[in-house]
C-alpha cells in the first residue's frame, strides 16, 4: 500500500559548532529566512527552526553523536527530511507490514519514526498537527 498523506514539514542540517551566528546570518540576510520565534528549546543543542512557507528548515549545531542519540545510528540530530503523516499508528503498521527497519522517539501522539532509505538517508515521520514544522500548525498550538 505505502504511506499516504505525506506532508513535508522540516529538512534538517547539522552546522559546525561555533557557526551558529554566521549560519544564521547566512539563512537571514542571503535567504531572506528567519527563526520561528516560538521554537522550543533542546537542552545541549544550539538550534535554529528557520520558517520557509509553510515548512521549516531545521539547524543543529551538533559534532559527532548527539547526546540524544541510543546508537551512532539512531541519532535524531542528523541531517534528514521530516515528513508528517495523518496518523503516526497507521503510518507505524505500515512500516512493519512492508518489514521497513526503524526506530522511534516519545509515544503517543508525540510519537517520531525515524528510517533510512536505501542509500542511508534518514527520514523522520511524525503526528500532523504536533509540531511547529507547518505554520498551518502553530495556528492551533501558540
Amino acid at each position: 500500500m505505502a504511506l499516504q498523506g505525506l506532508e513535508l514539514h522540516h529538512v534538517a542540517l547539522r552546522i559546525r559548532p561555533g557557526t551558529e551566528d554566521a549560519t544564521e546570518s547566512f539563512f537571514s540576510e542571503v535567504l531572506g529566512i528567519h527563526p520561528d520565534p516560538g521554537a522550543r528549546e533542546i537542552p545541549g543543542i544550539p538550534l535554529f527552526w528557520m520558517d520557509v512557507d509553510t515548512a521549516q528548515v531545521h539547524l543543529f549545531s551538533v559534532e559527532g553523536t548527539s547526546e540524544y542519540a541510543r546508537t551512532s545510528d539512531r541519532d535524531p540530530f542528523v541531517q534528514h527530511v521530516a515528513f508528517g503523516v495523518p496518523d503516526i499508528a497507521e503510518a507505524r503498521a505500515e512500516l512493519e507490514r512492508l518489514s521497513q527497519t526503524y526506530w522511534r522517539v516519545g509515544r503517543n501522539e508525540d510519537l517520531q519514526l525515524f528510517t533510512y532509505d536505501p542509500t542511508g538517508n534518514m527520514i523522520e515521520l511524525h503526528q500532523v498537527g504536533t509540531c511547529r514544522c507547518q505554520s498551518t500548525s502553530r495556528l492551533d498550538r501558540g
